[in-house]
C-alpha cells in the first residue's frame, strides 16, 4: 500500500501526497470541501510520517494539516492504509481538529 498519490474522501475533499521519503516522512497538500468558515475550498499544506513495515503489511501513518489560509485551526489525522480484495488501496483515518479560542475558559469548545 503506497501513500503517495491523489486521494479523495467521502466529503469529496482531495489529498495529494507528492513526496514520500525513504524514512517514511511525507508532505503534500489537502484541498478541503468542508470549512469552518463556510468559504470556498482551499488548498492547505500537510506533513506527516508513515510507519515503515517493509515490503508487506498495512502501514500506519499520521499527518497534520494547517488551515492557515482561511482558518485558525489545525487538524491531526491518524490512520492505516489497506488494500481490499479487489486490489483498491484505501486509507482509514480518524481526525481531531483544534481551533484557536480566546481564553482558557473557552478551551472546552476548541476541539472537534
Amino acid at each position: 500500500c503506497q501513500l503517495n498519490g491523489l486521494w479523495r474522501n467521502d466529503q469529496d475533499s482531495l489529498m495529494e501526497i507528492s513526496v514520500l521519503r525513504d524514512n517514511g516522512d511525507f508532505q503534500g497538500q489537502y484541498l478541503t470541501r468542508v470549512t469552518l468558515s463556510g468559504s470556498c475550498a482551499q488548498i492547505s499544506p500537510l506533513r506527516g510520517a508513515q510507519q515503515q513495515l517493509g515490503e508487506e503489511g498495512w502501514p500506519t501513518f499520521a499527518f497534520t494539516v494547517r488551515w492557515d489560509k482561511f482558518s485558525n485551526a489545525t487538524t491531526a489525522f491518524v490512520g492505516q492504509c489497506f488494500v481490499d480484495a479487489g486490489g483498491k488501496e484505501m486509507l482509514s483515518t480518524m481526525w481531531l481538529l483544534r481551533e484557536a479560542v480566546g481564553s482558557l475558559e473557552e478551551d472546552w469548545k476548541a476541539t472537534r
